[in-house]
């Protein structure tokens, strides 16, 4: 018996760093998209600076057999806090996706996969934990190059982008669903999140593992237009 529970308390502890090796290296990749798709100069700084929050979804992979199949992923999202701070990004939240396997159609296995969050409305809705594009909020294909300077359009919530075999183009997710990944999240924190209160209070520390993805966000766009 003291043998079986002394087996059993090892296996749980091998398995806490796996998780945690999980968020450091979808942070790693997370933060290597970011840097990449920025450094393009596609996605001008006016554009950015307008969005409230921005999600990274690196390698998402297609599941399933023929064109019918579908990818799912798994990212982060960062958002500027509250008025209250002065809009700076905060501490990054953990998503998962799950969409059509657009990627696949193209030729390619994985796509990365970049969001701009431009008004309040699609925050809220994507901070709540769960959303489906084009139900609970309007998604487009983003503009790119000197077409992106001058967007403003109040109808829409959320400007995708992606990127496959080292090409970027603005990508239509169609009905594409995101949740919070609440495991993730709560490893990543050490106890479970209320997304929304912490964009809101902008109290929460960034975790080490975070600071270089946020860093990236913070002198790209320091400041919210």
């Amino acid at each position: 018996m003291k043998n079986n529970l002394i087996a059993v308390f090892l296996c749980l502890a091998a398995a806490v760093p796996t998780v945690a090796q999980k968020a450091d290296k979808r942070l790693a990749e997370s933060t290597t998209v970011l840097k990449t798709l920025l450094a393009k100069n596609e996605i001008p700084k006016a554009l950015l600076a307008k969005a409230e929050c921005v999600m990274v979804y690196p390698s998402v992979r297609k599941v399933g057999l023929g064109i019918s199949g579908r990818s799912y992923g798994r990212g982060v999202m960062v958002c500027r806090t509250g008025p209250n701070v002065d809009g700076k990004w905060g501490a990054v939240i953990m998503y998962t996706l799950d969409t059509f396997s657009l990627g696949a159609q193209l030729g390619s296995s994985s796509t990365d996969y970049l969001l701009l969050i431009m008004s309040q409305r699609g925050a809220e809705k994507v901070l709540s934990g769960k959303l489906k594009l084009g139900a609970g909020a309007s998604a487009v294909a983003g503009p790119s190059g000197a077409n992106a300077s001058d967007f403003n359009d109040p109808n829409v919530d959320i400007l995708s982008y992606s990127q496959s075999k080292g090409l970027f183009a603005g990508a239509s997710l169609g009905g594409a669903s995101m949740e919070a990944d609440d495991d993730m999240n709560k490893e990543l924190y050490g106890k479970e999140i209320d997304a929304a209160q912490m964009v809101r209070e902008g109290k929460t520390p960034v975790p080490p593992s975070a600071q270089s993805l946020v860093a990236v966000l913070r002198k790209a766009s320091p400041k919210h237009m």
